[in-house]
């Protein structure tokens, strides 16, 4: 009997989270969306990526999003030579972070009715971003598609380290709205100053 506790714990859960309506609703109607992708959304750090993503956008006649990419004239002359209408992209820069790329979007993204991106970032960043993204993206319900491109010879294996610092950051950001990271400076910053108004104090 004991052993089969778990199991029908399990069930009990999965059942829960099929047909219930609490905070993993959303996550559930991202993942069982099979909608074609409504826009395209490149993360700035190589070059390649926009070049992809821009190619992609042109092809499937999508809006595209660059986030934290090249500089504005950069851009906007691939974006010409591939003849991509202006109006169909939008350069981002507000992301100082891969958490950043999707948490300075996902409102927006959510308000104008966007379900499904297509992700688009290098090979070895991937697995990271595709964590955070359906962590954040997901949480209002949106479902992310990914293309990889290549970043051979340059190819840097993320460490599982930076990777669960990010999914962290990415379930806290959930929960409570803010950034750990930051929260984790401030507390710092804090902390600093009241040690030097102590030191001052007993001088």
């Amino acid at each position: 009997m004991g052993l089969l506790r778990p199991g029908f714990i399990s069930i009990v859960g999965v059942l829960i989270w099929l047909i219930g309506s609490g905070p993993l609703y959303p996550y559930r109607e991202a993942f069982f969306n099979k909608a074609s992708p409504q826009i395209v959304l490149v993360l700035g750090g190589d070059i390649d990526r926009e070049h992809v993503g821009i190619k992609t956008a042109n092809d499937f006649n999508l809006p595209l999003i660059v986030s934290g990419g090249s500089n504005p004239e950069h851009a906007n002359w691939l974006i010409q030579k591939a003849g991509v209408p202006i109006n169909q992209v939008t350069l981002d820069y507000r992301a100082k972070d891969t958490l950043t790329n999707f948490t300075s979007l996902v409102d927006e993204l959510s308000g104008q009715g966007i379900k499904h991106i297509l992700l688009i970032t290098s090979k070895d960043h991937l697995p990271r971003a595709i964590a955070v993204g359906n962590i954040i993206a997901g949480s209002r319900g949106i479902h992310l598609s990914s293309v990889s491109v290549s970043c051979s010879p340059y190819c840097q294996k993320e460490s599982i380290y930076k990777q669960m610092v990010d999914i962290c950051r990415a379930i806290a950001w959930v929960a409570t709205g803010r950034d750990l990271k930051i929260l984790s400076q401030q507390s710092f910053h804090e902390s600093l100053i009241k040690g030097v108004k102590k030191i001052f104090r007993s001088n």
